[in-house]
């Protein structure tokens, strides 16, 4: 019985270079919100990011940091947690939808160490609308923009 001839080699490597481009131009296209975001006060900067299928965010920057470098995640209701560092605390999890609209996420608020249900709006390139509930309708919004 005679192997594969050299143009069924081609096929399969022609095949095999067309899945990886496919695959690696779907990991390379980032949510629409990836970025870095400037809270409503002002004072702080969280990244968002893609976290496999979902959208996650932490914490990049505070005036909170700036003033104290070491700042711990102090008012974590578990005991376990709050000697976690405040840079880099990841502080939105689990958000999926898009291209405008996030839902079904958490976000952690380090300031009162609550979560809250939450979702997310893209409501310009520039323009995030966060809202996060205690239970719904017990919800406050804040719109974030986008740092330059």
């Amino acid at each position: 019985m005679a192997g594969p001839d050299r143009g069924d080699h081609s096929v399969i490597r022609t095949t095999l270079l067309a899945a990886v481009m496919v695959a690696v131009a779907g990991a390379a296209a980032a949510s629409p919100i990836a970025g870095v975001w400037r809270t409503a006060s002002g004072d702080a900067l969280i990244e968002i990011y893609d976290c496999g299928d979902k959208v996650c965010g932490r914490v990049k920057d505070s005036a909170k940091l700036r003033a104290n470098p070491n700042l711990v995640d102090d008012r974590n209701p578990n005991p376990a947690l709050r000697g976690r560092s405040g840079k880099g605390l990841e502080m939105m999890q689990g958000f999926s939808g898009g291209p405008t609209e996030w839902r079904g996420g958490r976000i952690y608020n380090p300031e009162d160490g609550r979560t809250y249900s939450g979702s997310l709006r893209l409501a310009s390139p520039d323009l995030l609308k966060l809202a996060g509930c205690i239970v719904y309708p017990l919800c406050r919004t804040q719109t974030w923009t986008r740092a330059k």
